[in-house]
């Protein structure tokens, strides 16, 4: 089968900088597929040459089997965007706005799907309002049914849900989830990472115009095997003790908690030997996987990019 977008050797340079340096991924059709990195990762160049903003250097973007760049209306026919900036135009209705769109994609009578998506996205009251007079949130909703109204195959979610409130991440999920269990092939680039943890089946990380892992989600989480431990004590410990501090161990809670981590089977084997031989028990243990962000953290560190705000570094 077609992939639902293929990415070749892809290279982009501006001037002598360059944003991408030979990134190559597929994204099967149906599939979840997350695009994640820090700012200045290549990300943004890669979704705009995917969308025919911009041309790439070398290599080649397809589609749905059509090239970015000799085949362009065929490959944007196949293909929708939720963009990261919201637009609207002030001075034109949502109903008009949406007729437009279909329009520029030779959409005949939309005007049945339009409503569909209207009422979906909870937008259907407000079809008869103007640019200016519509909530961030609206402005959101707005964009997906500007992306979904001539029916792509193909969806690119660009940061969706910047800025937006917990309730209308809610209901915009439940929707995207709806489109994807339908047949619609999804790529997501986001800095929340616990929505792409949830929701992608395989994620790309990319990192100064490379891409640094490629795999699903689930293999990616266990093949980064550190574990952060938290042991209670009941008496205070008055130290870290010399033979753990190779774990990275402090003492939180007055003594009371020491804090670790731990990378892999044999290193936690070794730590438990050690605390017996020093003849210590605890009576309570905290083990804390690792998740989406300990990896994305782990692999992009000490690369030179700016990390995202939302993980607090």
């Amino acid at each position: 089968m077609t992939p639902a977008i293929q990415v070749r050797e892809l290279a982009k340079n501006y001037g002598e900088v360059p944003a991408l340096g030979g990134v190559s991924f597929e994204v099967a059709q149906g599939e979840f597929f997350g695009l994640l990195g820090p700012n200045g990762a290549g990300k943004s160049t890669t979704l705009n040459i995917l969308a025919g903003l911009t041309r790439p250097s070398s290599g080649f973007a397809r589609v749905m089997g059509y090239d970015v760049v000799s085949q362009f209306r065929l490959s944007r026919r196949n293909l929708g965007v939720v963009p990261q900036e919201v637009s609207t135009d002030r001075l034109m209705s949502i109903w008009k706005t949406l007729k437009i769109q279909a329009g520029l994609f030779g959409v005949r009578k939309p005007g049945p799907w339009i409503e569909e998506l209207l009422q979906r996205l909870y937008l259907w009251e407000h079809r008869n309002k103007l640019g200016h007079e519509l909530s961030g949130g609206m402005k959101r909703r707005l964009l997906v049914a500007k992306a979904l109204v001539h029916k792509p195959p193909v969806v690119i979610l660009d940061e969706p849900t910047a800025g937006v409130d917990v309730e209308l991440r809610r209901e915009f999920w439940a929707f995207i989830r709806e489109i994807h269990a339908a047949g619609t092939t999804i790529l997501l680039t986001t800095h929340y990472l616990d929505e792409a943890e949830d929701g992608c089946e395989r994620i790309g990380i990319l990192g100064r115009g490379q891409i640094l892992a490629l795999e699903k989600t689930e293999d990616l989480l266990k093949r980064h095997s550190d574990r952060e431990l938290r042991l209670r004590f009941e008496k205070p410990l008055p130290q870290v003790p010399l033979s753990l501090r190779e774990f990275s161990a402090q003492l939180l809670e007055g003594g009371r908690v020491l804090s670790l981590r731990t990378k892999g089977k044999e290193d936690r084997e070794a730590f438990w030997r050690r605390l017996a031989d020093l003849g210590i028990a605890p009576v309570d243990v905290e083990v804390k996987r690792p998740d989406l962000e300990d990896v994305f953290l782990e692999l992009t560190r000490g690369r030179g990019e700016r990390q995202p705000k939302e993980l607090g570094v």
